[in-house]
């Protein structure tokens, strides 16, 4: 018996941001890669993630992002938007103008560079919630952000505060996540935040995935968390190990260096990448290539 459907639903992919050929915004395309994503099975869209250069694609080109997205497929899934920073202030001023572009959740990143303690964790993440109505996905990836959230201040917010409704957990630390998974609210999701660990946390009771394979696969990650929420758990192993070398072989660099490269490669072409991030290697792309056509990507 299939599990109630999470809000976001369960497979999230977070949308890469496609460039010109001078790397400027490329806006149309990103419409394309939208409908495409939703047409592949994806149950909501995160844009201007990690995985769609958030570092590097400033205030103005977020918003105009948002609203190319929301124009392409708002009204189909839900729409959310990364608006997460290091500077609460700041975040809670984009959000605002994130919000009236008409987006329908928030992704809100552990701030990074300035290393909060525990309760400043707390007090930044209910500060941004207590000054929106939209809902707000909490995403902890300690490797990009210097610290980790740990799970008494995941539950606290999860607890305290009602439009914090989800988090992304890419920490990898299990007993953590089972934990929160444990002891988190009813409507409260958790997130895989890595695609290979998936299938184990949905095991646990996660709600999905955000995804980075979701990009260029997403009908087959759509088909293996499905199967998760059936508790099919003998067809999603098979699913799941199938797209394995993919999920593991995306990561061989710095995210999003190669999914970008899967991408041209399906011949479905999103445009390079911003510095500091570089352009796959020849050598890169080959072993890419091999890969993908074993996985039965190309």
């Amino acid at each position: 018996m299939a599990l109630s459907t999470p809000r976001f639903g369960r497979m999230i992919p977070a949308m890469v941001t496609p460039f010109k050929e001078g790397l400027e915004l490329d806006l149309p395309r990103a419409a394309e890669l939208a409908c495409r994503l939703v047409d592949g099975g994806s149950s909501a869209i995160v844009v201007n993630g990690t995985t769609g250069e958030s570092p590097t694609v400033f205030y103005p080109q977020k918003l105009e992002l948002f609203k190319t997205v929301v124009a392409a497929v708002g009204g189909q899934v839900p729409i959310i938007a990364n608006v997460g920073d290091n500077c609460t202030a700041d975040t809670v001023a984009f959000a605002a103008d994130a919000a009236r572009l008409g987006v329908d959740a928030f992704m809100c990143v552990v701030p990074y560079y300035n290393k909060p303690p525990q309760e400043g964790l707390y007090m930044h993440f209910k500060t941004i919630a207590e000054s929106t109505d939209l809902p707000i996905v909490l995403y902890n990836i300690p490797g990009r952000c210097a610290i980790n959230m740990t799970a008494d201040t995941t539950l606290r917010l999860a607890h305290d505060v009602p439009n914090i409704v989800a988090v992304k957990e890419a920490s990898g630390d299990v007993e953590q996540i089972s934990r929160i998974i444990a002891e988190a609210p009813e409507g409260f999701d958790v997130y895989s935040g890595d695609d290979s660990a998936t299938y184990d946390l949905m095991r646990m009771g996660a709600a999905g995935v955000i995804s980075t394979i979701g990009n260029i696969l997403p009908d087959r990650m759509a088909e293996m968390v499905e199967a998760c929420a059936d508790e099919d758990w003998e067809r999603a192993d098979e699913l799941n190990r199938r797209l394995l070398p993919l999920m593991e072989g995306l990561f061989e660099t710095s995210n999003p260096i190669l999914v970008k490269k899967a991408l041209e490669l399906s011949g479905f072409p999103v445009g390079g990448v911003r510095l500091p991030l570089i352009d796959a290697t020849p050598e890169q792309t080959e072993r890419l290539k091999k890969i993908m056509e074993e996985s039965g990507a190309l």
